[in-house]
């Protein structure tokens, strides 16, 4: 783990345990690098990282500020949501409308009159790297204006624009070594260590708008778990 991450997630615990409160300011560059033993510039890019994320913000000449955001997400960051969209390229790879599989039926729910889906893949390049692969589905009928200028965009965005209400997501995670194809994508070597990352976007009204299948390069995620005595109890018989 770099410095700048173990400094990152080291105040983040801190602030989970209230030792840094809400509204209150981090101790000052200088004395960050004397307790962490080093320089002012990885200080920085520590902090950088926390504001990327929400957990702080910068106020000039008043310091770095502890935000109101804990709890609200048992997601702290994964690192590509803590990045701005404007930090964030995509390559697009192929878009086109599919018949889906049973499987994909199942996922969405489809009738026998709306087997239509969308499907794209693009890499994401984040800071001029190709990080991820991204391969998703979306059905038709929900979207039938969907273009492929949209995919080069959020496409979380686009379906707020399209007046539906994002609910939640439901996301695995399976480390995975890149077969020749996915390496040739992300110019790297064949069987380099990724994660795979299969996530499913639900509305409010309980239909699945996006089925997805990523497979990332240096993926790191943070959460927010509160223990739960109940579970743990059951685990223990």
């Amino acid at each position: 783990m770099k410095k700048r991450d173990f400094i990152a997630d080291d105040i983040l615990s801190k602030i989970y345990q209230n030792k840094y409160k809400v509204g209150q300011k981090l101790p000052t560059e200088r004395k960050l690098a004397e307790i962490y033993g080093v320089s002012r510039y990885t200080i920085r890019e520590a902090i950088k990282k926390l504001v990327e994320i929400g957990s702080i913000k910068v106020i000039q000449g008043s310091g770095s500020i502890v935000n109101d955001t804990k709890y609200k997400s048992p997601l702290i960051y994964n690192s590509l949501t803590q990045k701005k969209f404007t930090d964030i390229q995509s390559q697009i790879v192929y878009f086109k409308k599919i018949k889906p599989d049973d499987e994909l039926l199942k996922i969405f729910d489809l009738h026998s009159d709306q087997k239509t889906l969308w499907e794209y893949q693009r890499i994401r390049i984040i800071d001029y790297q190709k990080r991820q692969i991204e391969t998703s589905r979306l059905p038709y009928i929900l979207f039938p204006d969907f273009t492929e200028e949209d995919v080069t965009l959020s496409i979380h965005e686009f379906v707020q624009r399209c007046g539906y209400k994002i609910s939640h997501f439901i996301t695995s995670y399976t480390p995975v070594n890149l077969d020749k194809e996915q390496a040739t994508l992300l110019n790297c070597k064949k069987g380099t260590a990724a994660m795979k990352i299969i996530n499913r976007g639900m509305l409010h009204d309980g239909r699945v708008f996006e089925y997805s299948e990523m497979v990332s390069l240096d993926y790191s995620v943070s959460y927010f778990t509160p223990f739960d005595p109940s579970n743990h109890q059951y685990r223990a018989r």
